[in-house]
């Protein structure tokens, strides 16, 4: 088998996580609970990525989400489990990404066999991935896969989803390797140019501008960020190493999938996931070095 070239796993995860990622920004989420009085966006967010792991406390999601303010989670959960389970909200959630992606792709493309291809390819590239110490991809591996014959969009979504949940568990322990807090991995991944919006940061992971600047003076005594907020060459070496390691954690589902296999779910995948784009899946300022 040839090996596989280098950051293939990476590229190939950005494609299938942009893909993935429409839901979040969708307002058929929103819709699909505000029937059972979940409608602030916050409750939204955190229900729909966190009911695979069932009814937990806000503990289980400040530390599986890892860059969510603690205090802007506690808010929200535990009390979202008694507006609707965690049952209702998978299915909610099933049902938003059908009408999500439909609704941006089109109905011939939800339904082609290039989707049911990429999904085919996904779901094999996911037996790849290990439960041991990665609580979200686990949690996500426990539910059922949506049918292939109908339903391949959310076959794919689904597959998209465990590979995202894989890869974001190794990111957190490569993180605490580096001694990165929640803010800190925020702040020096948005200095790193590829990072979010820092007030759509701050908004959605319930910080405040105090709190990004004293992450940055954090970051700034340890000789990774300037005095400008860039990060120095000390900085930008770290930043780079946490994808490598990153990459390296996350390797056994690509190399099961191989390379050509790999390449060919990141040409369908990124196909899919740019007429989304096209179509207005995402803010245009959500991705900003400042």
């Amino acid at each position: 088998m040839r090996p596989l070239p280098e950051r293939a796993g990476r590229r190939c995860h950005n494609a299938l996580n942009a893909l993935h990622s429409t839901l979040y920004f969708s307002p058929a989420l929103g819709k699909e609970l505000s029937p059972y009085g979940i409608d602030d966006p916050h409750a939204v967010n955190l229900a729909t990525r966190s009911a695979p792991l069932g009814a937990v406390g806000a503990g289980t999601v400040t530390a599986t989400f890892y860059n969510y303010s603690h205090a802007l989670v506690a808010r929200f959960v535990p009390e979202v489990w008694d507006a609707a389970s965690p049952e209702t909200v998978l299915a909610a959630r099933l049902r938003a990404a059908d009408a999500t992606l439909r609704g941006l792709l089109g109905e011939e493309a939800a339904a082609s066999p290039e989707m049911t291809e990429a999904a085919q390819l996904a779901l094999r590239a996911a037996e790849g991935c290990d439960r041991s110490g990665r609580p979200l991809y686990s949690a996500n591996a426990d539910l059922p896969v949506p049918p292939l014959d109908t339903s391949p969009h959310l076959a794919l979504w689904h597959a998209a989803a465990l590979l995202r949940e894989h890869r974001g568990d190794g990111h957190i322990a490569a993180l605490q390797h580096a001694e990165l807090d929640a803010l800190e991995a925020l702040v020096s991944h948005t200095a790193s140019g590829h990072g979010m919006n820092p007030r759509w940061v701050m908004d959605t992971r319930g910080y405040n501008e105090r709190d990004w600047a004293a992450a940055q003076q954090r970051l700034a005594d340890r000789g990774l960020l300037d005095a400008d907020g860039e990060l120095t060459e000390r900085g930008t070496g770290l930043r780079k190493q946490l994808e490598e390691e990153t990459d390296r954690l996350d390797r056994r589902p690509y190399e099961l999938l191989g390379a050509e296999g790999v390449a060919r779910l990141t040409e369908l995948a990124g196909t899919f996931a740019r007429t989304a784009t096209q179509a207005g899946a995402f803010p245009a300022d959500l991705i900003s070095k400042r």
